[in-house]
């Protein structure tokens, strides 16, 4: 959702007003209040030339009532998380949605929604056999995901960042508990499927973006929690990804790492892409104080007693969580001692 704060000078509301007040413009709008775009997109839905639809979009973006984020060859346009994109939502809640070019705008929607869906869903096949061998190495995935719950409490938060999205997994986890969250990731099959897992969770307050780990498209200081979910074993300058993270973190936030302890399953070198072979307490401890960071708690997962005899040496998965000292630290991971669970 977009800010609820209205306030804006009469200059900026005049430019508003002037930019929106075009049907085709009002159309883009109405769309974009449901769902995130391309050119791509707008223009099946419209039934408009690239250049015309294209020529709008720049003129909404302009005015500070759109957004536009590049992403490769593609670019994807959001309303404005601003005063501006506030003011033509709150505008656009008195359109009558029963209007027949309203709602047929909004059925082609849904047929490009159902598209992606499935496009999505054909990446998942093509890649399941790796993904699923992978996870037998390991403790069940929602036992992780539980354990990573705990390990941030149950209260709610402002702004959340998962770097390496990935599917958007752990958006979805979180979505109960923050008012925003963003995804960030490299690639760009990934994030399509993050997408359409996000509009088939109805995940309004999430979205995703391309970006670099190392060099994140987003402000200092802004999230109330940052998040690593089994990507650092990916990464060649592991410490660097760190920092970057905990320059996003507002004062007091929390970063949460999960990834796996030291292991020797060389083989995830050569057929996973793997870089490192899991981490040590003591190594993730440094680079976290390296990086400004206070480590609040650690706690390792280790695999069960009756996996598949076939499966090869277990993995064990460990979660770090982190924090800013600067500032009182949020939810339940208040001035605890760091404990170590074997």
């Amino acid at each position: 959702m977009v800010s609820r704060d209205l306030t804006l000078s009469l200059d900026d509301l005049l430019n508003g007003l002037r930019a929106a007040g075009e049907a085709t413009r009002v159309r883009l709008l109405a769309l974009l209040t449901q769902s995130e775009l391309t050119v791509k997109d707008a223009t099946t839905i419209l039934g408009q030339s690239q250049p015309r639809i294209s020529r709008h979009l720049k003129l909404l973006t302009e005015a500070g009532l759109v957004q536009r984020f590049p992403e490769g060859s593609w670019v994807y346009y959001r309303l404005a998380d601003n005063a501006q994109g506030g003011l033509i939502e709150a505008l656009l809640s008195r359109l009558d949605t029963s209007d027949s070019m309203v709602e047929r705008d909004r059925e082609r929607l849904q047929a490009i929604k159902r598209a992606h869906a499935e496009a999505a869903a054909a990446y998942f096949r093509a890649h399941a056999e790796s993904w699923d061998s992978l996870r037998t190495l390991y403790i069940a995935e929602d036992a992780v995901e539980k354990a990573m719950r705990e390990a941030l409490g149950k209260g709610h938060f402002g702004r959340m960042l998962d770097l390496g999205t990935g599917t958007g997994r752990v958006l979805e986890l979180f979505s109960d508990l923050y008012d925003s969250g963003l995804g960030v990731d490299t690639s760009h099959d990934m994030l399509r499927v993050a997408r359409a897992n996000i509009e088939r969770a109805g995940m309004h307050a999430a979205q995703v973006r391309h970006g670099d780990i190392y060099s994140l498209p987003v402000a200092g200081q802004r999230f109330d929690v940052v998040t690593f979910h089994q990507v650092l074993h990916y990464l060649e300058d592991t410490p660097g990804a760190i920092a970057e993270a905990a320059r996003a973190l507002k004062l007091g936030g929390r970063l949460l790492v999960v990834d796996f302890a030291p292991h020797e399953l060389e083989f995830l070198r050569t057929d996973h892409a793997h870089r490192r072979l899991g981490f040590s307490h003591e190594q993730m401890a440094g680079w976290l104080e390296t990086a400004g960071l206070e480590l609040v708690s650690v706690r390792d997962l280790s695999p069960p007693t009756d996996r598949p005899a076939d499966a090869g040496d277990p993995l064990t998965v460990t979660l770090w969580l982190a924090r800013d000292p600067n500032a009182a630290s949020y939810g339940d991971a208040t001035a605890e001692p760091v404990k170590e669970v074997a």
